[in-house]
């Protein structure tokens, strides 16, 4: 299969590990941003083929974790409306409010609908004109130019029962976060390709500079996220520290003109709270002035709701990089898929959910432990020879 088979081949992964081992004369802490990498890399055992000097942080690039507690608690109280269709991505349904989570507002007699797109609940919205359709927006910059787009349309198409609730969040300002923060030790970025493939690059060379960090545009790929830290590695050893492109198949530095055009036109830029993490200045997008009146938030009058996170919950230290998630006390305990404190154990995305799902139940894995299921990376690598 084009780009997924030729991007697991194990002997290219065996020569990209040899070359970082050979590379690699100390310890270098990188993070990959998004948490799609996050999964390939617990998946495909990509951190434990490594030299033992160089460590993968999880970012908080996971947009389900970081949409805050209290735009999860509006989503609730929007959906729980007898008027209102709510459609959503079907990974927000058992993120925990406060007090339930849309399957239980579902449950309950809402009308909750999943659906694959923006432009589904559009639909929705043409063939019930007596209801209020609302969709959950949120995401990085991936999805944002389809609800832009979404959004566009109701206005050229008249309807006035079509909303967004919107909680759209930006990678450069979080990056800026992360550096800024006096815990942070991370040396290294690897970037969101699909992020980059929408957005271009123009926005990290300063934070390259300024940093004085690497950061390389990578893939989701076992090969594509291998190369991304070699290229980082590299860059590092000879104490360079500027942006790098491993992902050209998909990424151009001018990024997607006509997704941008359509962000531009539709959102403007505004802080944004990511769960966990707190509010970063200019870090989100809201509906610009042009679009406000498809603002679900002050539609339905719940731009007062506030909400406090649990203090039990560790997720924020997870998407900081400041622990892993083995380090928290009720990471398969009170803390399980069926049972989530926290968004990183429900998202596909999360850094929690892939420890779980890969059977990381505890630090570092066993010498001799069998490969992750579903690695086409040879057994043999589990136990590099550093």
């Amino acid at each position: 299969m084009k780009y997924i088979d030729e991007f697991n081949d194990p002997e290219l992964a065996r020569r990209l590990l040899d070359e970082i081992r050979a590379t690699v004369t100390r310890p270098w802490a990188l993070m990959e941003v998004c948490g799609g990498q996050t999964h390939s890399i617990i998946r495909h055992g990509i951190d434990q083929l490594l030299p033992e000097e160089v460590e993968l942080i999880h970012g908080p690039g996971c947009p389900v974790c970081v949409t805050p507690l209290e735009v999860i608690d509006k989503a609730l109280e929007i959906a729980a409306r007898p008027d209102v269709i709510f459609c959503s991505f079907g990974d927000m349904l058992r993120v925990p409010g406060t007090d339930r989570d849309l399957f239980r507002v579902k449950g309950g007699g809402g009308d909750v609908r999943v659906v694959y797109s923006p432009l589904d609940a559009l639909q929705l919205a043409q063939r019930h004109p007596d209801r209020q359709v609302v969709f959950f927006a949120i995401g990085f910059e991936t999805t944002a130019p389809a609800n832009a787009m979404a959004v566009h349309q109701a206005r050229r198409l008249g309807l006035d029962n079509f909303s967004l609730l919107v909680s759209h969040v930006r990678v450069p300002p979080a990056i800026e976060a992360i550096m800024s923060a006096p815990a942070c030790r991370v040396q290294g970025f690897l970037a969101a390709g699909h992020v980059c493939s929408v957005m271009g690059t123009a926005e990290y060379p300063d934070l390259a500079e300024r940093h004085r960090v690497p950061i390389v545009v990578t893939g989701f790929e076992p090969l594509d996220i291998l190369e991304g830290i070699r290229r980082s590695v590299h860059q590092l050893e000879r104490g360079e520290h500027r942006v790098d492109n491993a992902y050209p198949r998909a990424v151009r530095e001018a990024g997607n003109p006509a997704a941008l055009t359509m962000l531009q036109e539709v959102f403007e830029v505004a802080d944004r709270s990511w769960r966990g993490i707190g509010r970063i200045p200019a870090s989100g997008w809201r509906l610009s002035e042009a679009y406000r009146d498809y603002d679900a938030e002050h539609r339905f009058d719940v731009a007062g709701i506030r909400t406090e996170e649990p203090a039990v919950c560790r997720a924020g230290e997870v998407l900081q990089g400041l622990i892993k998630p083995t380090e928290c006390s009720a990471f398969g305990t009170t803390c399980t898929p069926r049972t989530p404190l926290g968004a990183t154990m429900v998202s596909s995305e999360g850094a929690c959910a892939a420890y779980y799902l890969y059977r990381r139940m505890t630090g570092q894995a066993s010498p001799g432990a069998p490969a992750p299921q579903g690695s086409r990376i040879p057994q043999e690598e589990m136990n590099p020879v550093g």
